[in-house]
């Protein structure tokens, strides 16, 4: 561990570097969420992780339900987009920085999860799917630290050692756990519609091999299923029933682009209660 501040890698790129017009921008996507909140505790989100342009209305759907819940400790999920040494990774500085302040890493929690699970640190890693999460939270929950875990190459059914340590570490705080994903990756929009649905369908039923049968399915390109399969198991072991759809799109529908064989991302904000 070091004593060190991650810096931002997305400030300026990702989201605005000045902290009133990243304030304001997330304010404004906050704003323009009109659904009910969800009245029952709020075990976890599936939130999308590209810049905000494209996905923070997504996001927003989800982080809007966290107001005015107190939440201590938010346990990330990320799927690693660049190299790393092991299945479960995590950066070894004690926060991250963002334009709205340092975001302190539970390096207590952190330290009690190793003893179930072996998780790999590294330092000045390039991950955006942690960071791109924080402006959200850090608008929506007041002091709070989290457990940011960048994730490998596992299978999504290779989850049991993170989940049952995640329960026993978790089962008496006031916790989140958040899965940074986002949906389908085409150069096809119908194939991305059509395949997000399946995934939707599947995630309403909160049944979990049916979810891990789609998301490890041939042509699966969810980025972030491993991700999602930990946090589903795990707020279903806490309690958690229920899986609440709050908003869907993609990449051509926000930006209006609609030409044939474009790169298409899908997005997709749920709540898990």
């Amino acid at each position: 561990m070091s004593e060190e501040i991650r810096p931002s890698i997305l400030a300026g790129t990702w989201y605005p570097k000045n902290p009133d017009k990243l304030k304001h921008m997330i304010q404004k996507y906050l704003d323009h969420v009109e659904i009910p909140s969800i009245k029952s505790r709020i075990f976890g989100l599936i939130t999308p992780h590209a810049g905000y342009i494209y996905s923070g209305q997504t996001a927003a759907y989800g982080y809007k339900q966290l107001l005015h819940r107190e939440i201590d400790v938010v346990a990330i999920f990320c799927p690693m987009h660049h190299y790393g040494p092991g299945n479960y990774v995590v950066n070894g500085d004690i926060a991250y920085e963002t334009p709205l302040g340092d975001v302190p890493v539970n390096r207590n929690l952190l330290n009690r999860l190793k003893k179930y699970v072996e998780i790999e640190e590294m330092f000045f890693d390039q991950e955006h799917a942690i960071e791109i999460q924080l402006p959200f939270l850090q608008s929506v929950l007041k002091n709070f630290s989290i457990l940011p875990i960048m994730v490998g190459h596992n299978h999504v059914n290779d989850v049991e050692d993170m989940v049952s340590g995640l329960v026993e570490i978790l089962h008496d705080q006031s916790a989140l756990l958040v899965a940074s994903s986002d949906m389908h990756h085409m150069n096809d929009y119908d194939a991305v519609k059509l395949n997000d649905t399946m995934v939707v369908d599947a995630l309403k039923t909160y049944d979990l091999t049916n979810i891990r049968d789609v998301l490890s399915s041939s042509g699966c390109s969810v980025c972030g299923r491993v991700p999602i399969s930990v946090v589903l198991e795990t707020a279903k072991r806490l309690g958690a029933m229920n899986i609440q759809v709050l908003s869907q799109t993609n990449s051509a529908d926000v930006i209006g682009s609609y030409i044939p064989g474009q790169y298409t991302v899908g997005y997709l904000s749920a709540a898990v209660y």
